[in-house]
């Protein structure tokens, strides 16, 4: 599994620089800033986490009376190619013209035409015209790019399903284009900073950078941002179909974001705190302690632990924030978790000879599990310990006999190897038992039906969301076939 990216809007390099910034756990493998000005667009991108370009350099490249609006991006790959030496090529932005100066490990593209970025995924067999001799990259962003130059916004916003919240800088137009899917999958929040108007993945970095969060981006809608700091909007998608077809991503409330983040009127750390007190509605084994695997599900852990009435421990550290799943392969993951996850020491003769529970927020292939039974049983000693998941099993089988996945915006594409499900000749979703064994340990998981009401209980209903990684509806309804003939 893969982190979605995290986008920025800003009037000022400095905002702009400290926002992405914010989202850095969206994405480390590149990070790119458009500066966008009143003739030009003038591109940056880098491999690598945000800070690895100083901010004063920045100053020097992009001067501040030169420009009047920032997009930035953080990525890792959920479409392009994941090759070290391609990571560039297909970081954002996204570029149309303009000249090239490949410096190794970042590249300036200056006096762009026009330049995009993305957070989500699309179907490029979704975009009329676009071939693959235009393109320089496998990334869907520059197909979309191309896309929006050859039918513009609207009929993009129409016609293309998938999912998306982008930002486009375009020297043919004045103001700065926003727009977020009809579907609402991919998030996307409005702020002010001082007088003007902002953009981030999340509200989050918003607050922590000075600014107001305004509530969330409209799906369904088209944001012109001017020079001078404020906007217009377009709802070119009728609000009552909007409704009819929200289906927001689940994950972005039980992992992807940040938990002091709002996303569409819910809070993230409310929504873990259900989990939580679900979860001792299901599950109430005889145990001496409760811990997570950093650091997502802390809330859920929390709260599962105050309701059991047993002790809450910190059992583990991560020296960074990197998460294992942004990395491309099992051999670099196995290598992240192995170098960033460890027992704190004075927690080992506390919980030596105990029962413990491990909340984790979703089980994928079982590369973490795995660490925490050899630190676990293997270095501490605990006589028995579960990991219990609060989202249900993922990649699986569904009712209508597809296999799961998500090709939405999250990289777990069907054919990835779920540990919940088995691979034979011919696939079939896995027993607990057999979780358990590829796992290492004793598994759990929340039920459906549980994770459901949490959400219900948050006012955001289980039918507005996405959960087809875990055997739900496909998130895009036939109007795209409608709306295709007009």
């Amino acid at each position: 599994m893969e982190h979605k990216c995290g986008l920025v809007l800003a009037y000022s390099l400095h905002d702009t620089y400290g926002m992405i910034k914010d989202l850095q756990h969206r994405g480390k493998e590149a990070a790119g800033i458009a500066a966008v000005g009143n003739t030009r667009i003038d591109v940056l991108k880098w491999v690598g986490r945000v800070d690895r370009f100083d901010r004063e350099d920045l100053h020097k490249l992009f001067p501040g009376n030169d420009y009047h609006t920032f997009i930035a991006h953080i990525r890792y790959a959920t479409r392009g190619r994941r090759e070290r030496e391609q990571i560039l090529l297909d970081a954002h932005p996204h570029t149309i013209g303009g000249t090239a100066f490949d410096n190794g490990d970042h590249t300036l593209i200056m006096d762009c035409d026009a330049a995009m970025v993305h957070n989500g995924q699309i179907d490029v067999n979704d975009l009329e015209g676009i071939v693959a001799r235009q393109l320089k990259s496998d990334c869907d962003t520059e197909a979309l790019l191309h896309y929006y130059r050859e039918v513009g916004e609207r009929k993009l916003l129409r016609a293309v399903k998938g999912a998306y919240t982008l930002i486009i800088a375009d020297k043919a137009r004045k103001e700065v284009i926003v727009m977020r899917d009809s579907s609402g999958i991919r998030v996307g929040a409005l702020g002010t900073k001082g007088e003007k108007y902002c953009v981030a993945s999340e509200d989050t970095p918003i607050r922590r950078n000075g600014g107001k969060p305004q509530g969330d981006l409209r799906p369904g809608a088209i944001y012109y941002f001017n020079p001078h700091g404020t906007f217009s909007k377009e709802q070119v998608i009728p609000l009552e179909e909007v409704e009819r077809n929200l289906s927001h991503c689940m994950f972005e409330y039980l992992y992807l974001a940040s938990p002091e983040s709002e996303i569409n009127g819910v809070g993230v750390r409310r929504v873990r705190e259900r989990l939580g007190e679900e979860m001792a509605k299901e599950y109430r084994p005889d145990i001496d302690f409760v811990t997570y695997v950093p650091r997502a599900p802390e809330a859920a852990a929390r709260k599962y632990a105050e309701m059991l009435n047993v002790p809450f421990r910190e059992v583990f550290y991560k020296p960074n924030a990197d998460r294992s799943f942004m990395t491309s392969s099992q051999e670099d993951r196995d290598r992240s978790i192995n170098s960033n996850f460890f027992l704190i020491p004075s927690a080992i003769p506390v919980i030596r000879g105990m029962r413990g529970i491990i909340v984790d927020d979703s089980i994928v292939r079982g590369t973490v599990s795995r660490r925490v039974r050899n630190l676990l049983i293997d270095e501490a000693g605990v006589k028995e310990a579960t990991f219990f998941s609060y989202t249900p099993p993922i990649g699986i089988i569904g009712k209508d006999g597809v296999e799961r996945g998500c090709t939405y915006g999250v990289d777990m594409p069907p054919n990835d190897k779920f540990i919940a499900r088995m691979k034979r000749l011919v696939p079939r979703n896995a027993t607990l038992e057999e979780i358990s064994r590829k796992a290492g340990m004793s598994v759990n998981y929340l039920s459906r039906e549980g994770l459901n009401a949490v959400f219900d209980d948050v006012g955001l209903s289980h039918l507005k969301l996405c959960m087809y990684c875990i055997g739900g509806e496909k998130p895009f309804g036939e109007r795209f076939v409608e709306l295709r003939k007009k």
